[in-house]
């Protein structure tokens, strides 16, 4: 693929993003404002930022220093997000993240209490997490079995089934710890029993786009199972997105500019259907609207509510809403595409 040599420099949200020149924006390849579909049907809730690894794709900057209050949920910001949630009977997806969303002190309940309102319940763990203990010697081997209490659905990160290739983007005891993880979820059924579903997330270790999903799990089936005789439920892929770390890592290495080329010339008007902005709300630890976490990242609120906090609305009020869009849009809109879920097309 030969890279353009001359870029357009765009200021987006206190982020600066590069488009080959000439190239339209986001909203103008895709012909229109984004909006939400007329029914949202999850409400997706990141904890906080500390997680006790930090990760080199990480879009967040998760990391174990990431304890403050301003980046971490408090109690009360629980309890009216759980308030809110009682009156959504819309909502049928509670999708918990992070961070390691299982640090946070509120987890548990916030599982519990969406559970009793008949919501289906996910949560985006890190399974390293599972064989960890803090610098207070807080064990966490408590998560299998509570998760699996309440039918959670659990999404994993394992990027990679190879350890070299985790090892560089994790950390280097991050692939033993992962598989260990995953046994103790598998121990207690997940993988394995239907009512407990266990989804692993492959993410690209280079400046490319992920493979096919489906002939993926195929091999990451063959390797788990061979290697470590573990089970999973299925495999979803997720594309980098060109911010936070994973930008600084691209610069390191003077390979921004070709990446971002990457996304703009692989951009698939298929995906925009089921693109996970259009179908979710997403509120972070502090109560404040966002149309994706990774818009959350960049600090870019739901428009029209910029100074709302979700407590301040009703589930009708964000149905249809326009929604915010940079140029990292277009690592979701990629060749197959990329959502919480997975590939879209």
């Amino acid at each position: 693929m030969a890279l353009c040599r001359r870029w357009l420099l765009l200021r987006e949200s206190n982020l600066l993003l590069m488009l080959p020149l000439g190239q339209k924006s986001f909203s103008q390849t895709v012909g229109s404002q984004l909006y939400a579909a007329a029914k949202i049907t999850t409400l997706q809730i990141n904890l906080g930022l500390v997680c006790n690894l930090a990760c080199r794709h990480c879009h967040v900057e998760s990391s174990p220093t990431r304890t403050g209050n301003s980046e971490n949920m408090s109690e009360e910001t629980a309890d009216s997000i759980i308030t809110w949630l009682v009156k959504a009977d819309d909502i049928e997806t509670v999708d918990l993240t992070g961070g390691s969303p299982e640090m946070n002190p509120n987890f548990r309940r916030i599982v519990s209490e969406a559970r009793k309102l008949g919501k289906h319940v996910i949560d985006r763990c890190n399974p390293t997490i599972l064989v960890h203990q803090t610098e207070q010697n807080q064990p966490f081997d408590w998560v299998p079995r509570f998760l699996a209490d309440h039918e959670v659905q659990v999404v994993a990160s394992l990027p990679c089934y190879l350890e070299e290739n985790v090892r560089k983007q994790r950390g280097v005891h991050a692939y033993p710890d992962s598989i260990d993880g995953i046994r103790m979820l598998n121990q207690v059924g997940y993988g394995i029993k239907d009512e407990l579903p266990l989804t692993l997330v492959y993410n690209p270790g280079g400046a490319h786009l992920p493979p096919q999903q489906e002939s993926l799990e195929t091999d990451y089936r063959r390797e788990l199972r061979e290697r470590w005789e573990l089970e999973f439920t299925n495999l979803i892929t997720i594309t980098n997105m060109p911010i936070k770390r994973w930008r600084a890592d691209l610069e390191r290495q003077d390979k921004l500019a070709e990446y971002m080329q990457l996304l703009v010339e692989s951009y698939n008007p298929q995906t925009i259907e089921g693109l996970m902005c259009r179908h979710q709300i997403h509120v972070d630890s502090q109560g404040r609207l966002h149309d994706c976490d990774f818009n959350y990242a960049l600090n870019m609120r739901t428009p029209e509510q910029e100074n709302s906090y979700l407590w301040d609305v009703t589930l009708s009020e964000l149905n249809e809403r326009p929604i915010s869009t940079g140029s990292h849009c277009f690592g979701c809109t990629a060749g197959s595409g990329s959502s919480c879920g997975g590939s879209l097309a």
